[in-house]
């Protein structure tokens, strides 16, 4: 399959189960715990309840329909540039499906939701152990830094301080 094969567009209401399975491979893939029940549900609420969403959704889709792959994004603040950056949360391709110019195809329209919005960069992280990942994006021209990304509960059962 190429590029020719299978297209790139904005996910719709009734793609969200098959979104919420593809996430669900790439938690696995990623080796992170699966999301919890109803992120389709969530996922509507984030891209279609709100008059300006605050996630936006594209999937790579095959000929017969099939979607194989999906990246998210979101705009986001850099306080230290003091400017607005694009924040592609996730880039997924099922197996079988990667290396066949889909991965430009789905980065191609992240730019093109930037270039919508006003913004001239995106960021992105992926796991240091993912190789393919890492290739794919230097061949794409893009830099990374090196950072620690840590997550914390907003609400902890002990304040810190207290």
């Amino acid at each position: 399959m190429t590029g020719a094969q299978a297209s790139v567009r904005r996910a719709r209401p009734g793609d969200l189960p098959e979104v919420a399975r593809l996430a669900a491979e790439h938690a696995a893939f990623e080796k992170a715990d699966p999301p919890p029940p109803g992120l389709a549900d969530r996922l509507h609420a984030l891209l279609f309840a709100a008059a300006t969403p605050r996630l936006r959704c594209l999937v790579a889709e095959r000929v017969d329909a099939t979607l194989v792959g999906y990246a998210t994004c979101e705009p986001a603040i850099s306080t230290w540039d003091g400017y607005e950056y694009l924040h592609m949360d996730c880039l997924y391709l099922r197996p079988g499906h990667r290396g066949l110019g889909l991965g430009p195809l789905l980065m191609n329209a992240v730019a093109a939701e930037a270039r919508a919005l006003g913004i001239a960069e995106i960021q992105w992280q992926t796991p240091v152990w993912n190789d393919g990942a890492i290739r794919f994006y230097r061949r794409l021209g893009a830099r990374s830094k090196d950072k620690l990304r840590f997550t914390w509960p907003a609400s902890p059962s002990d304040p810190v301080g207290q």
